[in-house]
């Protein structure tokens, strides 16, 4: 039997999930990270994309985050994200939507708009589309 290590993902709504797992990657600012249990102390900032737990040999669970902080304990990983959603829950049809309509926000340059406002949604948009694409791929 492999040796887990429990994980946490928590948004600022609600717990995502809760329970063992064998490796955890995320997106950290510094770079992708891959934490497994006895993994040494560790607290990093986390940025826009796709957190994933092997929860075995056979199964990954994927979860989408627009960004927040992992910290890492001896028996404990949590994954505090400003907005987490289970990566089967994204809906590809909205995300394309936010993207074509940030897309014409930011190219309409005499309308009064946050720039960086409309910059962050179209990121976050792409990101979701890019994890929607790559769980498809993992389905084949």
């Amino acid at each position: 039997m492999a040796m887990t290590i429990h994980v946490d993902i928590v948004s600022a709504q609600e717990s995502i999930y809760s329970g063992l797992a064998e490796l955890v990657s995320a997106p950290a600012i510094m770079g992708e990270v891959g934490i497994t249990p006895r993994h040494a102390p560790l607290l990093t900032f986390l940025k826009l994309g796709e957190v994933r737990i092997k929860t075995s040999a056979d199964h990954e669970e994927f979860f989408f985050i627009s960004g927040g902080v992992l910290e890492v304990q001896p028996h404990l990983i949590t994954v505090l994200a400003d907005t987490a959603l289970r990566a089967k829950d994204l809906d590809e049809a909205a995300a394309i939507q936010a993207k074509e309509r940030a897309e014409k926000l930011l190219a309409d340059k005499k309308s009064d708009i946050d720039y960086a406002k409309a910059q962050a949604e179209l990121i976050e948009a792409m990101a979701q589309i890019q994890a929607i694409q790559k769980l498809r791929k993992i389905k084949r």
